[in-house]
């Protein structure tokens, strides 16, 4: 068993060992526990504590908690009807929102410092995707059938350019498999290294002498500004990432 706390903002990153199981039979590792399985059961229990919450112990009159959660509720509820529509959207509504909400929540407990940032790890987040693009092509392919395939062609397109405009929309429709989840780890994987570049560069500035010390107080303002906007960035993306699956499972349900 090993100590999960991290020493550097850059551990952040780095998937350590939290209990290992040995054996001199068989190999047991792949049922370890890791830093970034006692942070998933972290964000999992998070969410479910903040869910019993808007219970509101059976008040009439909610919350200012409670109309907080709800809110979050009615934005991705507009946005998967505005997105899929109908009763379709109720169909797919509970995914989106679960996407959402494990997201939300990941992304702000990764803002916590020396915490362990889940959706900064490509292999995770893009294998979600993956699982989201595969998912949204077999749903297409179940509804409609050979025609899903006329998704790639272009309407109104002239006949002698329909090959290459097919192949240009079948690459760009493969590549959202990678770039959905790929924008969210890039987007917090950056703005972490940045804080973690910037506060070392501070630090090391205002341990020169007194002078520098005082002087560091300005662009630390900056960091603070920077920090703030992560904050922000945790959440839209979040945001960004529920409305681009709405959108992909639009697209394998209406063809458009």
């Amino acid at each position: 068993m090993t100590n999960i706390i991290v020493n550097s903002p850059l551990d952040q990153f780095d998937i350590k060992v939290f209990i290992g199981f040995v054996s001199p039979f068989i190999d047991l590792t792949s049922i370890n526990i890791t830093t970034f399985t006692v942070y998933t059961v972290f964000i999992l229990l998070t969410i479910l504590g903040l869910t019993l919450l808007t219970d509101n112990n059976s008040k009439i009159i909610g919350s200012k908690w409670y109309l907080s959660q709800e809110a979050m509720y009615d934005t991705i509820n507009n946005m998967v009807s505005g997105q899929i529509g109908g009763k379709l959207g109720g169909y797919y509504f509970p995914l989106i929102y679960t996407l959402f909400i494990f997201i939300f929540t990941a992304n702000l407990i990764g803002m916590i410092p020396y915490s362990f940032a889940i959706t900064s790890h490509m292999v995770f987040i893009i294998s979600l995707s993956v699982v989201i693009w595969l998912g949204v092509t077999i749903i297409g392919l179940y509804t409609h059938g050979l025609t899903f395939f006329s998704l790639f062609v272009p309407a109104g397109c002239p006949l002698a350019l329909a090959p290459l405009l097919v192949l240009i929309e079948l690459l760009s429709y493969s590549a959202r498999a990678i770039s959905l989840g790929l924008r969210l780890s890039a987007n917090t994987l950056s703005g972490h290294l940045l804080m973690a570049i910037l506060g070392g560069l501070v630090f090391n500035l205002m341990s020169i002498s007194i002078i520098t010390f005082a002087l560091g107080f300005i662009p630390l303002l900056g960091i603070l500004a920077i920090v703030v906007l992560e904050f922000a960035i945790a959440m839209i993306q979040s945001y960004v990432f529920a409305i681009l699956a709405s959108g992909y499972i639009k697209d394998g349900l209406y063809l458009h």
